[in-house]
């Protein structure tokens, strides 16, 4: 089992770890061939994650918290804008279509509270299905049952089991 986002936060405010730590972990986990990473997640930050995290023990360092998910390496749904590239949405019908001009609301507003965005996660295509299935970028496995070929469910199924793996 992984700590909680609030042991995390303890962690951090208790200067038991580090921002760079838990977010070295974080992509290490959702690179790991032993998890559902690849299917999990659509796309890493990996480079911009480190810099966000380096920044965000800097501002702790000088007593600069943000928000209580200050320096949490976080992930976001591939159905929000992010600037400077095209949101799929779990599909291939908008290979070629403009990228974002600007961040999604709500991704904008988790980088001014300090998390550390790590990447996209997968989804079934469009948010259209609670089955968690997507025939473009693999299904990722159920984390409690990944030997039968359970169904992760949900159309944020790349959320949940990134979730579940730590």
């Amino acid at each position: 089992m992984y700590p909680t986002l609030n042991d995390l936060t303890a962690a951090l405010n208790d200067g038991r770890s580090t921002s760079v730590e838990l977010t070295e972990a974080a992509l290490a986990r959702a690179g790991d061939p032993d998890g559902e990473g690849a299917s999990a997640f659509t796309r890493l930050y990996a480079e911009s994650a480190m810099a966000q995290a380096r920044a965000s023990d800097t501002l702790r360092a000088a007593g600069i918290v943000r928000s209580a998910i200050e320096g949490l390496p976080i992930s976001i749904k591939d159905l929000f804008d992010v600037e400077g590239e095209t949101t799929m949405a779990g599909s291939v019908a908008r290979e070629g279509e403009p990228a974002a001009d600007a961040n999604a609301e709500v991704v904008q507003r988790l980088i001014a509270a300090g998390a550390v965005i790590i990447g996209r996660t997968n989804m079934t295509e469009f948010a259209y299905s609670g089955l968690g299935i997507n025939p473009h970028y693999g299904t990722p496995l159920n984390p409690w049952d990944r030997a039968t070929g359970r169904i992760p469910g949900g159309s944020s199924s790349g959320a949940a089991v990134s979730v579940a793996d730590g």
